[in-house]
């Protein structure tokens, strides 16, 4: 065991390990929440909830579905949509059927579909209809032989189904035409399952049952193989270390999809084992409508990214709220910024809880404690059963304050890339998760990311990390966002040049200049600044540097 300093530290009923071996596989601890709820609200979406007694028969019908029409286990299947009643209810039934689940984002290209699809060698897919038409275009080229199509409406009843169809089809022509000949109708798949019967199949802890795409530490999208014993055990450390801070009947707001792997192990895993209610949001870009999910529920737990902290930090409605009934707020998926998280505590007085993961480790691997030793800045310390050290650029292990590459080991980590020996060789080294993301340790076990090795700018030989720059510029009380990149100059090999996205018409470039040099050296003061109406995001909301750092190419 290393030396695991942060130990000390932990909040009070938090142990050092969890038992990853508590469950044979995944799927008996999913049965077992769903009858041991069964009475209980699971999911609500569009107002509609449905309880863990009926996810339970619903998927239970779609396994045996997706049995006679002859998939087998292990063969792949696709989930592709957004937060729907219907996304659980797929998921759990694939997995009673045996199947492993290819969670893909949605607004995909056909290129990027189509590289997912054969890389796994998918066999079926569930389908949000208003994607349909970019399947279309790559089925001939994959091995999907079943697609089950369904509908935003399809699970919500037939008056608020067949009314919000209408509006997604006709007013708002949400649904490119396609022809997909033989696709079937979710609903009518289960109908049809109802009448066969689930066979077994050998469920082993070290089988794989999610295949989770990443672009990973190099390269393109890859699949990481997550097995069952990784996503049990995900879920048990966040459940430990989320303490008695949840229980029965809890609300968790679910603004991140699902097939998102932050969404997938704590709104959907872990808040199952409470007998909490998840509140799926399916267009988390609507900020009105997320903000009245809070008025209509009492909502007690919600996760997000900054993006969409600092939003709702700026959103009028929901500054008038009462927050009294709010116990924790998750951020993820990419880092929160210091000035969101005093906003949001300010507001909402509650801390804002960062946590630190890669889709690699299921995904968390750090947290910040939910006992109010929270410290803003800093990804927390390692969850249970967890060890993670720094290596700096020479390959020794750094000491405390030292900056180098975040190295994981624990029972979450993945098993490997499906089919990517090569590229598994250089991410899974002697047992240790290669992150590719740079930090360091403080003395008492908190941990802090400085940046992505590859989002590294390195101006005449000296290390400018865009997130410190991002974090100074987004103090400044005209500035809503911020974006650094590093581009191209032929004297100093290349300099720094930041993207604003402005919450006051008034500021102007020499005042961005003027604050960034009170607060940082000379070598990281922006050489270039671009005010923009808004900023590239992924689905989920973290900033693409990436595609800014392209358009300088």
């Amino acid at each position: 065991m290393e030396n695991s300093v942060w130990l000390q530290n932990y909040p009070a009923g938090v142990p050092a390990n969890i038992n990853p071996d508590q469950y044979p596989n995944l799927l008996s601890f999913i049965d077992e929440q769903l009858k041991k709820y069964q009475n209980l609200p699971a999911f609500e979406c569009f107002g509609k909830r449905i309880t863990y007694g009926e996810v339970d028969k619903l998927s239970d019908q779609f396994a045996g579905y997706l049995q006679y029409r002859g998939l087998k286990p292990d063969d792949k299947i696709a989930i592709m949509m957004p937060n729907l009643l219907q996304f659980p209810i797929a998921l759990f039934g694939a997995m009673k059927a045996g199947l492993v689940v290819v969670n893909t984002n949605p607004l995909y290209t056909s290129r990027e579909m189509k590289h997912q699809f054969t890389d796994s060698n998918v066999k079926a897919i569930i389908i949000a209809e208003n994607f349909a038409y970019n399947l279309e275009k790559i089925i001939g080229d994959t091995a999907i032989d079943l697609v089950i199509k369904t509908s935003i409406g399809e699970m919500l009843g037939t008056l608020k189904g067949g009314l919000i169809n209408f509006v997604v089809r006709t007013i708002k022509k949400g649904v490119p035409k396609f022809n997909i000949p033989n696709a079937v109708d979710f609903k009518k798949a289960i109908k049809e399952g109802k009448k066969h019967q689930v066979t077994s199949f050998d469920n082993s802890p070290h089988r794989v049952v999610v295949h989770q795409y990443t672009g990973g530490t190099t390269g393109v999208s890859k699949g990481a193989m997550l097995t069952n014993r990784n996503l049990i055990s995900n879920m048990l450390q966040m459940r430990m270390w989320l303490g008695g801070k949840m229980e029965e009947r809890d609300i968790a707001l679910c603004p991140l999809p699902l097939y998102h792997i932050f969404a997938f192990s704590v709104n959907l895993l872990a808040m199952m084992s409470y007998g909490a209610l998840s509140v799926l949001v399916t267009n988390p870009r609507d900020l009105d409508k997320l903000v009245k999910e809070f008025t209509k529920n009492d909502i007690t737990a919600v996760t997000g990214v900054n993006t969409l902290f600092n939003a709702l930090n700026n959103h009028e409605e929901f500054q008038k709220l009462d927050f009294s009934k709010l116990k924790a707020a998750m951020g993820g998926g990419t880092a929160v910024q210091k000035p969101v998280a005093i906003a949001w505590e300010k507001l909402t007085g509650l801390r804002l809880v960062e946590g630190y993961g890669m889709t690699e480790a299921s995904p968390v691997v750090t947290a910040n404690p939910f006992d109010g030793n929270a410290r803003i800045g800093t990804i927390g310390m390692p969850i249970p059963s967890t060890i993670v050290r720094i290596v700096k650029e020479d390959g020794t292990v750094g000491g405390v304050g030292e900056v180098g590459e975040i190295q994981v080991k624990g029972p979450q980590v993945m098993k490997g890339y499906y089919n990517k020996p090569e590229e598994t060789a250089k991410t899974l080294v002697d047992g240790w998760l290669l992150t590719g993301d740079i930090g360091l340790m403080e003395e008492d076990g908190y941990f802090k990311i400085v940046d992505r090795k590859k989002d590294m700018i390195l101006v005449s030989g000296f290390n400018v990390y865009p997130n410190e720059i991002e974090d100074i510029v987004v103090n400044h009380e005209k500035v809503m966002e911020a974006a650094v990149v590093g581009i191209p100059d032929e004297r100093t090999g290349e300099k720094v040049k930041l993207y604003i996205v402005k919450s006051d018409k008034s500021l102007t470039e020499d005042e961005v200049i003027a604050h960034c040099r009170e607060n940082l050296t000379a070598y990281k003061v922006p050489k270039v600044i671009e005010f923009r109406t808004e900023l590239p995001k992924s689905n989920v909301g973290k900033i693409l540097r990436r595609v800014l750092r392209d358009e300088n190419l």
